[in-house]
């Protein structure tokens, strides 16, 4: 049966010497795969640079709930892009975050709410000017309210440390691994506050915001702990650091 459903590119793979595997997050169904015929062709209708990481897209395709291969028939941008392809800062934190989302999101069913959250994040990257090199800090801490493991925000003067393992804070210093130290359980929870329309808002220093990451990716790989290692936050650091 054809469907027509949003939908945000996450990776292709090369299937043939004409064809592609597209893997595209639907609103309809979840993460499903697209096969997409004679996309290499030169009689092919559709392009290439319709499937780059985080197209936000509408697609229509032959869904069948018993098959791993879905087809796909049309595909059409949902919403441009013009600023995130030019600006490397936008465009190296898309490289990470697709790094970080095609090992985390991984659900074959719909999910409304994380949809939205993906769907409008990006739209606002494309959009946002002020501020840029915290989206995707903020972006990760509220994207945990989707996977299950999203901060309690107690945070107080006397409640400093952020603890990995509970996803709270505490007044007890400990482990470098556990707990992170000041003042960053002041950023974490800043964070959590902030839902990333209003990054441009936060205020943290720059020579704090590599270890402010490094202590977020370190909470994901404690509470998804299959997580692989990732690459492409290096780059992103020197990116925004220089």
């Amino acid at each position: 049966m054809l469907q027509t459903t949003r939908g945000i590119v996450f990776r292709t793979v090369k299937y043939s010497e004409s064809s592609i595997i597209a893997k595209i997050y639907t609103e309809a169904f979840g993460m499903q795969s697209f096969m997409v015929r004679g996309l290499r062709s030169k009689k092919s209708t559709l392009k290439q640079a319709l499937f780059q990481p985080f197209n936000l897209v509408e697609i229509v395709a032959y869904h069948r709930s018993n098959k791993e291969i879905q087809t796909l028939k049309e595909i059409k941008i949902a919403h441009p892009f013009s600023s995130i392809p030019l600006n490397i800062r936008k465009s190296t934190q898309v490289l990470f975050l697709n790094e970080v989302l095609n090992q985390v999101v991984r659900e074959e069913e719909p999910n409304p709410g994380l949809f939205e959250f993906l769907f409008e994040s990006f739209k606002h990257l494309e959009n946002l000017d002020q501020n840029i090199g915290l989206f995707h800090k903020v972006f990760l801490i509220q994207l945990t309210q989707y996977l299950g493991f999203f901060p309690r925000d107690n945070y107080a003067e006397d409640f400093p440390y952020f603890i990995l393992e509970e996803g709270s804070f505490s007044n007890l210093d400990g482990p470098a691994s556990l707990v992170s130290e000041k003042p960053f359980g002041n950023y974490i929870s800043m964070l959590i506050r902030t839902s990333v329309f209003d990054c441009h808002k936060v205020k943290i220093p720059g020579s704090d915001r590599n270890r402010l990451l490094e202590i977020i990716l370190d909470y994901y790989r404690y509470h998804i702990p299959d997580l692989r290692e990732f690459k492409s936050h290096k780059v992103l650091q020197q990116v925004l650091t220089s």
